[in-house]
């Protein structure tokens, strides 16, 4: 697996938690949250979107920079904050930006703390710690982003982040002028975790199948794949990868580059089929893996038409590079083809039990997007946008999160008691 999307990035300029312990942070470098500047300084990092999301358990902070940066993270008392010191960066948010927050972060501030330091604190509605803190590589058109995982804790076994190793020493201003003060930073852990990527089918100028009403099949999909990367994510157990969390378009074979570069263990791409009125009615969810024959007549039509996507945004689908080729001479690998077809029996076991599934669920065909020859791949088209029943359940937030935590049950299921928690930590 590859360590360096995931490395916890050696702290630059900080101060350690010992220092602040007493302080309730200084009203002199209160950090306030900065509105949106009109021009950017030139040559610093720039912040352009934040999000929250969790629960009063475990909340995650993610924040869209320009470039990576280092980073450093410490929890204070009285009240409960987490304090996270950076480089500094230029906030180009929305003003009002963490005002209100989710989960564990109540509210969180932001801005310049001294010449060259900026600071995040986040209003805590509790005792917590920092499960994990990182800042991953720009790829694949995402932005590089820093993560923050808090996870809450009892009163009683709440302390301030360890400080070990290496020695820092920072001199920043105080009310009562410069106080010099030394910490340590614990070194970097590599993500040793799995690596699940999640393919939200469709994107940008394809729209997917449409309902009558008016629903696109991408956008479905794509709300359907960020609930499934937030529940899977929760757990701890594995990272993450989306080869897409916005309305972009990506060629198929760059979705097969995006789970084999990041070394993927798990490849589930998820999609809404439709039936042409003149071709009846169907419904219900279906999972396919890949084979040279398709299993049935409406297996090889849905893999030509998934096939021709690329065809939308002009992509040449002649033309593919050699690795491409080399892919297709690579697959009949047989053992990927079994974990392939063991994992879409362990999510159809586990799917029928919230979700109405269609009469022959499993098939396979030819689908260019599950043709990672080293990957274990399924394509889940979640149910027929043509059939009223069934598009009523797509667009159900509680189906939603039903059928979600069904997926995400299979995925821990079908790695078993060998995967534990070893992300990145502070």
């Amino acid at each position: 697996m590859s360590d360096r999307n995931h490395r916890v990035l050696r702290a630059s300029a900080t101060v350690c938690a010992a220092a602040f312990a007493c302080l309730t942070v200084p009203s002199a470098f209160a950090v306030e949250s900065q509105p949106p500047r009109p021009a950017v300084a030139e040559n610093l990092p720039v912040a352009s979107d934040v999000r929250v999301a969790g629960d009063g358990k475990q909340t995650r902070f993610i924040l869209d920079l320009d470039r990576k940066i280092d980073i450093r993270t410490f929890v204070l008392a009285n009240p409960y904050r987490v304090v996270i010191d950076i480089p500094q960066v230029t906030f180009n948010l929305p003003a009002g930006t963490g005002a209100t927050g989710s989960g564990l972060i109540k509210a969180f501030r932001y801005g310049l703390v001294m010449p060259g330091g900026s600071r995040i604190v986040f209003d805590l509605t509790g005792p917590a710690k920092v499960e994990k803190a990182y800042v991953l590589d720009a790829a694949n058109g995402q932005p590089s982003r820093l993560v923050v995982e808090v996870t809450a804790v009892e009163r009683s076994a709440f302390k301030a982040s360890p400080v070990t190793n290496e020695k820092l020493r920072t001199t920043i201003g105080s009310d009562d002028g410069a106080a010099v003060v030394t910490g340590t930073v614990s070194p970097p852990k590599p993500d040793t975790r799995p690596v699940i990527v999640i393919d939200a089918g469709h994107g940008g100028v394809d729209n997917g199948t449409q309902a009558a009403s008016g629903e696109n099949e991408k956008t479905l999909v794509l709300d359907f794949a960020k609930a499934l990367r937030d529940r899977i994510e929760q757990g701890g157990k594995f990272r993450v990868v989306m080869t897409r969390d916005d309305d972009t378009f990506i060629p198929l074979g760059e979705r097969v580059k995006i789970a084999r570069t990041n070394m993927a263990s798990l490849f589930v791409s998820i999609h809404a089929d439709a039936l042409p009125r003149r071709e009846g009615d169907a419904q219900g969810a279906t999972i396919y893996t890949l084979s040279d024959k398709a299993s049935d007549a409406e297996a090889e039509k849905l893999a030509e038409a998934e096939n021709k996507a690329d065809a939308i945004a002009g992509v040449n689908l002649t033309e593919e590079p050699a690795d491409v080729a080399d892919i297709l001479i690579d697959l009949t690998q047989r053992e990927t083809r079994t974990f392939s077809n063991r994992f879409a029996r362990t999510l159809a076991n586990e799917m029928k039990t919230v979700a109405r599934m269609h009469k022959h669920p499993l098939k396979s065909a030819g689908f260019k997007v599950l043709k990672a020859h080293d990957v274990p791949s399924v394509l889940v088209e979640l149910g027929y946008v043509s059939n009223k029943d069934d598009l009523k359940l797509l667009v159900s937030e509680s189906w939603r999160s039903r059928t979600v935590g069904s997926v995400a049950t299979a995925v821990d299921a079908f790695f078993g008691k060998r995967v534990v928690s070893s992300g990145p930590s502070n």
